[in-house]
């Protein structure tokens, strides 16, 4: 009982001590994280919390052992056992912080891989494998036989999971063309719109305007035609059709249309300033009307529905005050009587 009892005194005294050790360096690695502005030391604190009170432990079952009379072959089990806990732990650990820096930095140095769900995934899935290769050296095992089977394996998986890769590579692809981004405003070809959620390992997911998501496969996503509203930049011009009657005079028009405008820019969200607005005498002359075009610039693609209400009401507005009329369809209709069809006969 003796011969057990000082190495667990020895072990908890240890890991007692390592904790509070840990505690203390937390504490003073906290407050000085607080006088940073970068948040890389606060990702760094969070990650290694948790995972450092099994360090702890380990470090005492360890010692405790070492001073122990246990026989040397259970020793070596206990040994490898708290080795591979202890990997397993820096993995995860490692895995998790790579993700966080990753999620909140990259899109700061500019790199060609958008912080998404897919890019994500790849970046803790290689890190876990790379850790599960450590454990299997650790534990003894050659990693050259797995990495054989798993080259000839693959060819077979491949082979039977040809839709799924083709959808992996397919995001993959997109990422790095960067033709399509998280948060972009895209319209399909089957004509859905909506901002792009996230880029998985499967599937792209865009949000609708009716708050709806539709989940496209990367493969189709691909193949598609798409319009990307955010590239090469989020302003777009936005274009007004405005129809008068033909006993209204043109340059008037114009003028009334320009000032409307103007006067709206800066009382209007999302209406820009920057080319000026214009207007163009086009398509012209119409059946009932002569036809204008209003070209203004919105500052994204869904500013143009508020920005239209709000000029639309402004325009016929003043209209009313200018004497300008907006014309109804009509059509002339002649007639000839009957007996004068008959003459002509």
């Amino acid at each position: 009982m003796n011969k057990l009892f000082i190495p667990v005194v020895l072990a908890f005294i240890t890991a007692l001590l390592l904790y509070i050790v840990r505690g203390i360096a937390f504490k003073l690695l906290h407050r000085w994280a607080k006088k940073t502005e970068t948040k890389l030391d606060d990702i760094i604190i969070r990650s290694f919390r948790t995972p450092s009170i099994l360090w702890c432990l380990a470090i005492g079952l360890y010692i405790g052992i070492e001073v122990s009379e246990i026989p040397k072959q259970y020793i070596f089990y206990f040994s490898k056992t708290i080795h591979i806990a202890v990997i397993l732990s820096i993995t995860i650990a490692t895995a998790n912080l790579i993700g966080k820096i990753f999620r909140n930095y990259i899109q700061k140095l500019d790199l060609p891989i958008p912080a998404t769900g897919l890019a994500y995934g790849l970046i803790k899935g290689i890190i876990l494998f790379v850790g599960l290769l450590i454990i299997l050296s650790t534990l003894g095992i050659s990693i050259t036989p797995l990495i054989t089977a798993l080259g000839v394996g693959g060819l077979a998986v491949a082979l039977a999971l040809q839709d799924t890769l083709a959808n992996l590579f397919a995001g993959i692809h997109i990422l790095m063309e960067k033709s399509i981004r998280v948060g972009d405003f895209v319209k399909l070809e089957t004509g859905q719109e909506g901002y792009v959620e996230d880029i998985t390992w499967r599937t792209t997911r865009v949000r609708m305007l009716p708050n709806n998501i539709v989940v496209i496969p990367n493969s189709r996503l691909a193949q598609s035609v798409v319009t990307n509203y955010y590239l090469p930049e989020k302003r777009m011009s936005l274009l007004i059709p405005i129809s008068v009657s033909y006993s209204s005079d043109p340059e008037k028009v114009e003028k009334v249309l320009v000032e409307e405008a103007r006067k709206a820019i800066g009382e209007v969200p999302g209406l820009l300033g920057e080319p000026e607005p214009n207007v163009t005498f086009i398509p012209g002359f119409g059946d009932s009307s002569l036809d204008f075009t209003l070209i203004c610039q919105v500052q994204e693609f869904v500013d143009q529905y508020p920005v239209q209400h709000k000029l639309r009401k402004r325009i016929f507005k003043r209209f009313k005050e200018e004497g300008i009329e907006i014309p109804f369809p009509h059509r002339t209709v002649y007639l000839r009587e009957e007996k004068d069809w008959k003459k002509n006969d």
